[in-house]
This record gives structure tokens, sequence and C-alpha cells, in this order.
């Protein structure tokens, strides 16, 4: 766990993984569909993890800045805490999930505002530097209830969104469980807890900035894109 931490603060900034999305993992994101959760195509609310994925072009270090792809001219702020795997994760237990977990970390998951809450367009949420990491991973046993953690999304200085871990669907421990169930995670893959309902847009010039307490705070900054492909 060590040296995949050391790798992780190291210059140059690069993962050795994939960043795995949780969506509709928060009790206010779930409750924010009403009605249409029970709308076709879907019928109900999800019963398994709904995931995405945050490609390679996304992944950015703490403190840097966002391109705003025209006509865009504000993008989304979603924050979660993130689990950073240290040993393969392949139908584990809930109850020794966290056992393959080296570390957590902030994950500020940027982008274009958008009305498909189940299965968004990867244009959406794939933008080039849109995945922000940082600052640092705090080991496991700094944080040793991942779900009794507060991240504070804040939009030029001024607080906008907070989460509580706390209210998550599933738990960090379950959320682990099932995904691994199908999939496997390997060491250096982060998988997010969730993002609550209410993201804060911010718009070229703006600050934005992740808080969360023992890791720290996680920092960027939204400029407009020259030349850029049309979203």
């Amino acid at each position: 766990m060590s040296d995949w931490n050391l790798e992780f603060e190291a210059a140059p900034y690069r993962l050795s993984g994939v960043v795995v999305g949780s969506l509709m993992n928060h009790v206010d994101a779930l409750a924010a569909l009403g009605e249409a959760a029970h709308a076709p195509p879907y019928k109900a609310p999800p019963k398994a993890p709904v995931l995405y994925v945050k490609p390679r072009n996304t992944l950015a270090r703490n403190g840097s800045a966002v391109a705003i792809p025209a006509p865009v001219e504000r993008l989304e702020v979603a924050a979660s805490l993130a689990m950073v795997i240290g040993r393969t994760a392949c139908r584990v237990a809930e109850s020794t999930a966290l056992e393959h977990v080296a570390g957590y970390t902030l994950v500020a998951d940027i982008g274009v505002p958008h009305e498909s809450f189940y299965r968004p367009s990867v244009r959406f949420k794939a933008l080039d530097g849109s995945c922000l990491i940082g600052p640092r991973i705090a080991l496991r046993e700094e944080i040793p209830d991942p779900d009794d953690l507060t991240i504070r999304v804040s939009v030029d200085g001024v607080e906008m969104l907070r989460l509580d871990t706390a209210a998550m669907v599933r738990s960090a421990a379950r959320l682990l469980a099932d995904v691994s169930d199908f999939m496997t995670l390997r060491p250096g893959d982060l998988l997010m807890l969730g993002i609550a309902s209410g993201a804060p847009l911010a718009g070229s010039g703006q600050t934005f900035a992740v808080n969360g307490s023992p890791i720290g705070c996680l920092a960027g900054r939204m400029v407009a894109e020259e030349g850029g492909p049309v979203v």
C-alpha cells in the first residue's frame, strides 16, 4: 500500500487503476428522482449499484483547471469520498470488504449538467481533466469509519453543498461487496461512494473546492476552452 501511495503523491501525477463512480447511492439523490424513478424505462428505483467510469483522460491533480467546452457556460461540481483499493477485491463479503481498502481520498467529479440520472451520456461525464483527485490518500487507519464523514463543496469560497457519508444508501463496505460481486477491483482502482443531488455550478473564472477532514482540501478552477468540441 505504501508504494502505491507514494506513486500517487509523486510527480508526475498518475494513477494505476480506474475510477468508478456510483449514482443513486445518496438518499438525497434518490429522493430527487421522485416519481420519475417509477416511470419508464426504469419503473422502479435501482436495486443494484448504478455505476459509471471516469476514463483516464479525465484524471487530474489537485489545483488543476477544468476547461468548459462551448457552448456550455457552466459545469456542475459533484464530489465524493473514494475508496482506494489496496488488495484485489472479487466477490468479497461485506464483513471483510474494507480490508481490501488501502485508504480514502476525495474526488471532484465535474460534468455537464444533464437530465439523465441513470445513464448519463459519456460526453457529459468524460470531459478532459474533469476528475480531480486528492489532495492525498488518508490511509485506512486514519479513517476508521468512512460512513461518518462530512464533505463540503464550495464555489468561490462560499459553501454550496454538504454531503454526509452517513446518508449513503449502501455503506462503504456494502457498496464494495456489491460491486465486487460482478466486477473485480484491483489495487490502484478508486470506487466513489456516491454524490448528492444539487451539485453547484461553476463558470469560467470561478474556483471550487472539496473539503473533507482528515483528507484535506481538493481545489480547482474553471476556464473557458478555446476552439474546443461542441457538447
